[in-house]
């Protein structure tokens, strides 16, 4: 049986560079064997985390949300730096998910994943200070980070029209990270 994915940016913007290198990282893993879904956050909006909004019982979407994060075995997240930090779309996703409804620890949805990090940035680091942030966020929450990251710094001149990354040496590494996920979430589940 395929491991199955799910891939998403930390963006909600409708020509992300994110998105873009989310989408070349899904194709990537379904290179590899891996059955992939791709999730734009913007089509599941979340309330920012407030226990007072929870109190009175959870958005709609969480519970779509935690069904799809539940059914994947690993997360391919891209992710955009907003001053040295990561969005605060992906950080209120992650809070929501994990917080604990009546019928499991909060963690179910997230714990033992295996998740593959990429971040696409305009300026020259390419994402690497918030994709930091987020592995220390990953962690915590008791998932596992595939050994990387792709970085696509002065990602404004690193796509073209067709949303494919220009340097063929960016998208084998952003292939090969994927099917890195792939081989350890299959390693993980057998």
């Amino acid at each position: 049986m395929p491991s199955k994915i799910l891939a998403f940016a930390g963006s909600l913007r409708k020509d992300s560079f994110n998105k873009k290198l989310a989408r070349l990282a899904a194709e990537g893993a379904k290179k590899a064997g891996a059955q992939v879904t791709y999730l734009d956050l913007k089509e599941y909006p979340l309330p920012l985390f407030d226990q007072d909004i929870e109190d009175q019982g959870p958005p709609e979407n969480l519970a779509k949300l935690r069904k799809m994060f539940h059914d994947h075995q690993g997360f391919l997240i891209s992710s955009p730096e907003y001053n040295s930090s990561f969005s605060a779309v992906l950080k209120n996703t992650l809070d929501w998910l994990s917080r604990e409804p009546a019928t499991d620890d909060g963690l179910e949805p997230l714990e033992g994943k295996v998740v593959a990090l990429y971040g696409a940035s305009p300026g020259a680091f390419g994402a690497i200070r918030g994709l930091q942030q987020i592995r220390n966020v990953i962690q915590n929450l008791n998932m596992l980070v595939v050994p990387g990251p792709v970085l696509v710094p002065k990602a404004a001149e690193a796509f073209d029209e067709n949303g494919a990354l220009k340097n063929p040496k960016q998208a084998a590494a952003v292939d090969k990270l994927a099917a890195s996920l792939v081989q350890y979430v299959g390693k993980l589940s057998s």
